[in-house]
């Protein structure tokens, strides 16, 4: 089974473009994953390329900048190409089914230090447990 899981921060502001033909967008970002492990109590991280497609990859786009927080859900995929030059490039990426955003575009440490949860929906609003009946 080819599943992902991962929470990270984005390294620079996604990029989108869209499918000849088609029209639909494609969004690329890259996804810097803390290591578990630290060598000597130092932060280590991997740097992941993510890709996702349609309104998900429109949603990051518009909503996700360079240094906020994301999880995502997902399944690894590789390709290979030949470059200009005559050599065969490889490549690993993580194809997002799901991006949820677990900062505001604009959130305060304040907020970020709360740890409030942000799904990649612009039209669902947060509601306080105290709203609910049971």
């Amino acid at each position: 089974m080819n599943s992902v899981s991962l929470v990270g921060r984005l390294t620079k502001n996604p990029e989108l473009k869209f499918a000849q033909g088609t029209g639909t967008g494609v969004c690329t970002f890259t996804l810097a994953v803390n290591k578990r492990f630290k060598r000597e109590g130092e932060p280590d991280a991997d740097f992941i390329n993510i890709v996702c497609f349609g309104k998900t990859a429109e949603a990051t786009a518009n909503y996700m900048t360079k240094g906020k927080l994301v999880s995502l859900v997902g399944s690894i995929s590789t390709r290979n190409y030949e470059a200009k030059d005559g050599t065969r490039k490889y490549v690993t990426e993580v194809i997002a089914n799901e991006v949820n955003f677990l900062e505001k575009a604009g959130a305060t440490d304040e907020q970020k230090s709360r740890g409030s949860e942000y799904t990649s929906n612009p039209d669902i609003e947060p509601i306080d447990d105290g709203d609910i009946p049971f």
